[in-house]
């Protein structure tokens, strides 16, 4: 009963990727309708050798390190604090959550508004406290920082929200024996709590580097990757090449390369959650 929805799956999701690999083995061309000219592998070999990739992938890799990095620490401090609290829980979660259910274009125009040098009030409350004095988004360390701090602000909350949910099955009486046993907070926590947790921190962390990985929306919406490319990573560059210069063929061979590092991650975190499991 399944076979027409699996074959029509199928369909949809195979047709599209082996005709992305041969469009990376193609020059395309969309001057007077859609045109493919075997190239080889020129496109690949571009791709290894050319430095403005090599940046992104830089900056892409500081920028995924930086947003998961932020996201599991803040988010992980959010659902404990959450936790402790005996009478109000459900009204401060559902306060931390508003951030993750604006759209990431809003959250975009609400930065570049809020950062703008002539009336922005993060803009305006830096330079007063003599912090930063300038144009956040037009200057090539700030302007990083600042779309990284948009992205934990907007999805910190979702690594709150799942945190949560692994606090609850943590077990009540082991936490109030190690109490009476004289056991420190930090200690609980450490002993206690998070490896009680740590399968549900490890789903956390691949959610959060699976979206970190295809990032979009936020820089393409407050910087489209200046100043002087310093917030380009890969999908903004991988954009520019097909969208803005129509380099197909090579956008393809671009893409590959985001799926095969996305593959990557996801099966390292899935390795280490199977290897969490076996000693749990």
């Amino acid at each position: 009963m399944m076979a027409p929805a699996l074959f029509l799956l199928a369909l949809i999701t195979l047709i599209p990727f082996f005709s992305i690999i041969w469009m990376s083995f193609n020059d395309v061309s969309l001057m007077g309708g859609l045109t493919f000219e075997f190239s080889g592998l020129d496109n690949w070999q571009r791709l290894f050798t050319d430095p403005d990739i090599r940046s992104s992938w830089l900056i892409s890799l500081v920028y995924f390190l930086a947003t998961v990095g932020l996201e599991m620490i803040i988010g992980t401090a959010m659902a404990l604090l959450v936790f402790s609290l005996v009478r109000g829980g459900n009204i401060v979660i559902s306060l931390l959550l508003i951030p993750m259910f604006i759209a990431p274009v809003i959250v975009g125009l609400l930065g570049r508004f809020m950062l703008d040098p002539s009336h922005g009030l993060y803009a305006w409350m830096l330079s007063e406290s003599g912090l930063f004095d300038g144009n956040i988004l037009g200057s090539v360390g700030s302007a990083l920082i600042a779309v990284i701090l948009m992205d934990v602000w907007e999805w910190a909350p979702l690594v709150a929200l799942i945190v949560l949910a692994g606090l609850a099955s943590v077990p009540g009486d082991i936490l109030e024996a190690a109490e009476m046993d004289g056991a420190k907070y930090v200690q609980k926590l450490l002993y206690i709590i998070l490896p009680s947790i740590s399968n549900i921190l490890l789903v956390a962390l691949l959610i959060r580097a699976m979206d970190a990985i295809r990032f979009f929306a936020i820089i393409f919406i407050t910087t489209n990757g200046g100043p002087a490319d310093s917030t380009k990573i890969i999908p903004i560059r991988l954009y520019d090449i097909a969208f803005r210069f129509f380099d197909l063929g090579y956008a393809a061979a671009v893409g590959i390369t985001m799926l095969v590092f996305s593959i990557l991650v996801a099966n390292a975190f899935m390795k280490m959650l199977k290897r969490q499991e076996k000693t749990a």
